[in-house]
């Protein structure tokens, strides 16, 4: 562990905005990111975790705390995979693209079609990261935490994350605090090794994105090679020259609603059902059973909607800008807020929250932001 002279969020996040912290420290090992977490709730000061700073927007006046970041690095195969699975434990602070490539070259299927994405693999539970059909959810197996009230480090299945449509009980969402005050050390993905051939491709969505015909095999690298692709199009792969990559992904949450909601909806507007649960578990106590079982009744439906499709006929188009403004909505994509040389936290913010309003007023729905926002109200 380093305490090194801090460094503006501008030059260590995608979106390039944000002023230097009050203290900065640096964590390249394991026991150094425990003994800086440790040191830090000792003093009760305020803190915060910086990995690839791709999900966060931050504010112009220095954040008054000590940020650490998480540079660990590497991941290595561990016991207990199924057959004809592969298990890796990986280091919090490994770049997840890398070890996507990783995985592609060695035939372990479950995280290709999550190539491009940018950032590190210790943030991927967190907001259940995801694209084209596979989520994180789907391959981890457990992380190992470390929790701020008791600075005690344990391991935790996938199930008692909470993990949801880009949601944990450790996503600090806006306006509210986690269910959960902890750091993620590592994490254990078991992927399915599947060789490095053509196989079919089973996921329909996945298909339709890459236009693969259903019985079509396809091999891994394939896929992430045609993945890169489309989320460069997108403005979704980092390149320094192109200013729609200089953003935070997709700014704002896909809103999940009520069906009645939805249905007053224009009945062009895109939506997904979300499963409701079908299986509910009904227990009742043998003393009062009487044979009969109570009626079960059905949740409701919700439904999810695009935010793009959202603000796009709401009169947001891609590339707008307001007047004199360096931040703008990507000429790639609607949902993506960029910086388009020189803009401010503050510029992005403005930006952000005359979307929503925009939206609010049209639809009479407030869309919710993705990245942490430190510093930056909307």
């Amino acid at each position: 562990m380093s305490e090194v002279a801090p460094i503006p969020f501008s030059q260590l996040t995608t979106l390039r905005v944000g002023a230097a912290p009050e203290r900065m420290v640096e964590a390249r090992t394991r026991e150094e990111l425990v003994s800086a977490l440790r040191d830090v709730w000792s003093d009760d000061d305020e803190w915060m975790v910086l990995g690839g700073g791709s999900n966060l927007l931050v504010g112009d006046e220095p954040f008054p705390g000590t940020v650490i970041r998480i540079l660990t690095s590497g991941f290595q195969l561990v016991d207990g995979a199924r057959e004809g699975f592969v298990r890796l434990r990986v280091e919090a602070g490994q770049n997840w693209d890398e070890l996507v490539a990783y995985a592609v070259a060695h035939g372990l299927a479950g995280i290709e079609a999550m190539s491009g994405i940018p950032g590190t693999t210790g943030a991927a539970p967190i907001q259940n990261v995801g694209a084209y059909g596979q989520e994180i959810v789907q391959t981890l197996v457990e992380v190992e935490l470390i929790d701020e009230a008791t600075g005690e480090i344990s391991t935790v299945p996938a199930a008692d994350l909470g993990l949801g449509p880009r949601t944990s009980v450790l996503k600090r969402h806006y306006g509210s605090a986690p269910e959960r005050e902890a750091v993620i050390l590592s994490l254990t993905l078991e992927l399915e090794s599947v060789g490095t051939g053509p196989r079919p491709l089973h996921d329909a969505r996945l298909r339709g994105a890459l236009g693969v015909a259903d019985g079509a095999e396809v091999s891994l690298s394939w896929i992430r090679e045609h993945v890169l692709a489309i989320r460069a199009a997108k403005g979704m792969v980092l390149d320094d020259p192109d200013p729609d990559t200089h953003s935070a992904g997709s700014f704002f949450q896909n809103p999940i609603l009520p069906e009645a909601v939805a249905r007053t909806l224009p009945p062009e507007c895109p939506r997904w059902p979300v499963e409701p649960d079908l299986d509910p578990v009904v227990v009742i106590p043998l003393a009062a059973y009487d044979g009969a079982l109570p009626p079960i009744v059905s949740s409701r439906t919700d439904v999810k909607v695009p935010a793009a499709w959202l603000i796009e006929h709401a009169g947001i188009e891609k590339g707008f800008r307001l007047p004199r403004s360096r931040a703008g909505v990507s000429t790639k994509h609607a949902l993506a807020l960029t910086n388009r040389g020189g803009a401010t936290g503050g510029e992005v913010g403005e930006l952000a929250r005359f979307i929503q309003s925009r939206v609010a007023a049209e639809f009479g729905i407030v869309l919710q932001p993705e990245p942490v926002l430190v510093g930056v109200e909307l």
